[in-house]
């Protein structure tokens, strides 16, 4: 038999097979794993292959006799863990078994139970409540399960113990299972804290609807580590995180205080339709579609038609959902998004803006006055604090020098709009001039610098829609400008777009001409001029960016309920 090879240097115990080419790294075990073959022995492999010493063969038979002592240890207490894991087993089927046995009923002796949503509990403490959810957590600790009930009102912690804990149900209870619970509502002891202050004695419980477990069990499904795509298809159950379901919620309180403000300020909500035949925004992002045999878009925006509401209702909004047919992925995009515009009549180009600041500012004081859309807003922005008016002004003109003095630059472009670049195939960079439409980057940065609320306004005509108002012009050969207005936000950019539009019918027509659309089918928003015109602005608001801001979402995506971009239309 070939000699056993041992490289203490260069050896492995682990995957070494004692051969020249895979020596083990030890003696000890070369002699634990072949006892009665011939060793050779080298220091490195600089050294060369020499018989041991009978003095280190002595050593290594007592690391040999060491090794053995270990594998039969392990192989003990490997015997033993099995034996306590079957008998385990066996407790846990008896325990089953004999939890088939135990039938709950409710004790009719004892006082009805008021039926109540979790957020309602507070008054009915030291009472006996009758609540139905959603199982959110459960923790069984010896012989009290303690579950974390949710029904979308709140969150409640109920203790089951004794017989209430011993059943089979109770034994096989999942997340997110549904389940009825009736009990005595208790204050939580002196350094103990719950959900509400309060947890749920329970004396009888049902299960309403079983959630599975094992491998299709909620949590092998979805988890915090799951894939982003895998979350978008899981949205439905992504939505029971304490997080999304936050996000939510706020969304509806940052709603219900926008209409507040709007009826504060003497506006009236309207309903405006989806299908349009008629752009807003340009037509390379309608969505198109055949309506009975007529071409029609889902609607980019509402604002044509809240000027014709201006003569018979005054100022008005509404919340509508606007579409943009735009094949962009950035975290502040969706291809639907609630849209929150508003028109208001015989106004300046100021009073717009000094209005679209008291609007924002007044509707998130509310939100902050309400004790359950504050403990949102604490829950998902912990550092939020309100903005401070008055809000900066910065025109358009100003902030293309501003730019330029802080080496915030952009990629040049051809005049077919494709980026240029160098002789390593890097993007050329080149300083913002006057009629550059500011990318969202710059935009961004500028505004994270400066750190506040800023109104960029006065926008270069070319870069704008047909219907807004331009500014006197500075010269016979000056550029033409706007009264236009985007409100961008620290960490998310523009939330808001606004502008005064154009009253005069001659002018109107003019614009459809220079951007060769036919007025035909603008009659009615033409007529807006012809029968009685005024001075008239407006603005949107994209709820999602505005939510994204107020409670620090990464992405707009976060902020709906189902969000729509470029490939998602699922679930």
């Amino acid at each position: 038999m070939a000699p056993i090879h041992v490289d203490e240097s260069a050896g492995s115990d682990e995957t070494g097979k004692g051969t020249p080419e895979h020596p083990y790294q030890t003696l000890a075990f070369a002699l634990y794993s072949h006892p009665e073959e011939k060793f050779l022995i080298r220091k490195d492999a600089a050294g060369t292959y020499e018989e041991p010493t009978q003095s280190a063969l002595k050593k290594a038979k007592k690391g040999a006799d060491g090794i053995e002592k270990k594998r039969k240890k392990a192989e003990e207490l490997a015997e033993r863990e099995a034996k306590e894991r079957a008998e385990a087993r066996e407790r846990k089927e008896k325990r089953l078994e004999e939890s088939k046995k135990i039938v709950l009923r409710e004790d009719p002796s004892l006082p009805a139970a008021v039926k109540a949503k979790i957020g309602k509990l507070t008054p009915l403490r030291s009472k006996r409540v009758r609540v139905s959810g959603w199982v959110h957590r459960l923790r069984d600790q010896k012989e009290i399960i303690f579950v974390v009930l949710r029904d979308g009102t709140g969150y409640l912690q109920c203790v089951l113990s004794g017989q209430v804990a011993q059943t089979y149900e109770a034994l096989t209870l999942t997340l997110e299972s549904t389940i009825e619970v009736v009990g005595t509502l208790k204050t939580v002891p002196e350094g103990q804290t719950a959900p509400g202050g309060h947890e749920l004695v329970v004396d009888y419980w049902r299960v309403l609807g079983a959630s599975p477990g094992g491998e299709d069990a909620f949590t092998n499904r979805l988890n915090e580590k799951s894939d982003p795509s895998i979350q978008a298809d899981l949205r439905h159950l992504v939505l029971r995180g304490e997080t999304a379901s936050a996000v939510l919620k706020l969304r509806a309180a940052l709603l219900q205080s926008f209409r507040q403000t709007f009826v504060a300020h003497d506006l009236l909500e309207v309903t405006t339709p989806c299908l349009v035949q008629t752009q807003v925004e340009g037509g390379a992002t309608l969505f198109k579609l055949d309506y009975y045999g007529q071409p029609a878009f889902l609607t980019q925006s509402s604002q044509l038609y809240l000027e014709t509401c201006l003569p018979s209702l005054g100022d008005v909004f509404c919340v509508q959902e606007s579409f943009r047919a735009e094949n962009s992925h950035t975290r502040r995009h969706l291809s639907e998004y609630t849209h929150l515009e508003a028109e208001l009549a015989f106004i300046t180009f100021d009073d717009l803006m000094s209005h679209i600041e008291s609007v924002i500012c007044e509707t998130v004081n509310k939100l902050l006055q309400d004790p359950a859309s504050a403990a949102l807003i604490k829950q998902l922005n912990p550092t939020f604090t309100p903005p401070e008016r008055p809000f900066l002004r910065l025109s358009y003109v100003d902030a293309i020098k501003w730019l330029n003095e802080h080496g915030i630059q952009h990629e040049a472009e051809d005049a077919d709009g494709n980026v240029i670049k160098d002789e390593k195939g890097n993007p050329v960079m080149v300083e913002h001039k006057v009629g550059d439409d500011i990318a969202e980057a710059a935009e961004r940065r500028m505004t994270d610098i400066l750190a506040r609320p800023v109104f960029l306004y006065g926008f270069p005509a070319e870069l704008k829609a047909f219907y807004m108002k331009k500014m006197p012009k500075q010269g016979a050969d000056g550029p033409t400008f706007t009264e236009s207005c985007d409100l961008l936000m620290p960490g998310v950019g523009e939330i808001v777009g606004g502008s005064m539009r154009i009253a005069d019918e001659e002018e109107l027509l003019a614009a459809y001409k220079r951007e060769g659309i036919d007025p035909a089918p603008y009659y009615w928003f033409t007529d807006q001029r012809k029968y009685g015109t005024c001075e008239h602005g407006g603005y949107g608001l994209g709820v999602e960016r505005f939510l994204a801001w107020l409670a620090k979402r990464y992405t707009v995506r976060e902020c709906s309920l189902y969000p729509r971009w470029p490939g998602r239309a699922t679930p």
